[in-house]
């Protein structure tokens, strides 16, 4: 039986009695008691070499300053098919003035149902780059992370390019998933939106996605392109 995520929930579930703590001292502190929710999403859509392609990616939270919880999703469908989805559940402190520190789980639905712990931190380096580094540990004991970065740059009051890096690293093969120790996947990208309103932008983003080492390997052995490069239009919001 797979008690990986029962494990990690509980170990969410334990952090709960803590808050009325944790309120106290951000009363402390002056700062707000009261809990907050941040729902932010982004869809978009590209035709690449095998046709129409959708992506998407959403992250939500609710609590205050000083610790949250998380949810995020991503993924992607090719001519109506997902081939990539994955939901993201985090307990998220904050540490110090641009950082929190990060736990939970990580559930991968496609290609392959997989479950992980997650361990990481998230917040802003120096010279503003949002900045996202985190370990995942697989039931089965492979390792794995990822390193995300972007960073906003604006041209006018409501045109704003967006830089981002994302990049894949793997401890060991994983064959079933296509994935080859070492350097795994890069995605490179510049997200060029108009802001309507604060809250509400439509976009174009430049992509190039490249599949690396044994990665690229696998998936070229498999009679695939471990390169891309997409034009995707969409939106953004956020409540």
């Amino acid at each position: 039986m797979n008690r990986l995520p029962k494990y990690a929930a509980l170990l969410l579930f334990l952090s709960l009695p803590f808050a009325p703590a944790l309120a106290a001292e951000e009363m402390m502190h002056g700062e707000e008691s009261s809990p907050f929710h941040v729902v932010r999403f982004q869809i978009d859509g590209a035709h690449n070499h095998q046709g129409g392609l959708l992506t998407w990616e959403g992250i939500g939270s609710i609590g205050g300053d000083l610790e949250k919880l998380v949810v995020r999703s991503e993924g992607e469908m090719q001519n109506g098919h997902v081939e990539r989805s994955e939901v993201w559940g985090l307990y998220s402190r904050n540490v110090s003035e641009f950082w929190d520190v990060q736990a939970g789980v990580r559930q991968d639905f496609d290609p392959r149902p997989q479950t992980f712990l997650v361990v990481g931190v998230e917040g802003l380096a120096p010279y503003f780059i949002e900045t996202g580094a985190h370990a995942f540990l697989a039931k089965n004991g492979d390792l794995s992370a990822r390193l995300e970065q972007s960073i906003d740059l604006l041209i006018t009051q409501s045109v704003a390019l967006k830089p981002h890096l994302k990049l894949d690293v793997s401890a060991n093969d994983v064959p079933e998933r296509e994935i080859g120790a070492g350097i795994s996947r890069v995605e490179m990208g510049a997200q060029l939106r108009y802001e309507i309103t604060r809250k509400f932008a439509p976009y174009i983003d430049l992509v190039y996605e490249r599949a690396l080492g044994n990665t690229a390997r696998m998936i070229r052995n498999d009679g695939g392109d471990p390169g891309d490069l997409t034009l995707r239009a969409g939106v953004s919001f956020w409540f």
